[in-house]
């Protein structure tokens, strides 16, 4: 059974950082990209970081330079470090993992509020 479960959402003043954690089971782990989404009320789930098997990231350029996506094998274990949050980055943010088009994993979410 394949699981991944976020964690380290919270409320977070605009200009602070957190830092969400996925923890994967259940799949072999290293073999797999890796990516963070949000959905914010009314709008599409968006990419905001991903990494392939082999270290690459991307962002889009609405988080570059504020967000980082790691990995760390030997834990099964994908981060988000984000930083200088606004209040624009309010949404569910959501962990995947990505194979191929069958092959394609979600977790269950985690909150992130970006307000004073």
């Amino acid at each position: 059974q394949v699981q991944l479960v976020e964690s380290g959402g919270g409320l977070v003043q605009p200009g602070g950082s957190l830092r969400l954690s996925c923890a994967a089971s259940g799949i072999r782990f290293s073999i797999y990209a890796m990516g963070w989404y949000r959905q914010a009320p009314g709008k599409q789930r968006e990419l905001v970081a991903s990494i392939s098997d082999s270290g690459t990231t991307n962002y889009p350029d609405s988080v570059k330079g504020r967000f980082t996506i790691s990995r760390d094998n030997g834990k099964n274990t994908v981060y988000l470090q984000m930083n200088s949050l606004k209040p624009e980055d309010t949404a569910v943010y959501y962990c995947n993992a990505h194979l191929n088009s069958i092959l394609d994993y979600w977790g269950q979410g985690t909150q992130v509020t970006v307000s004073s």
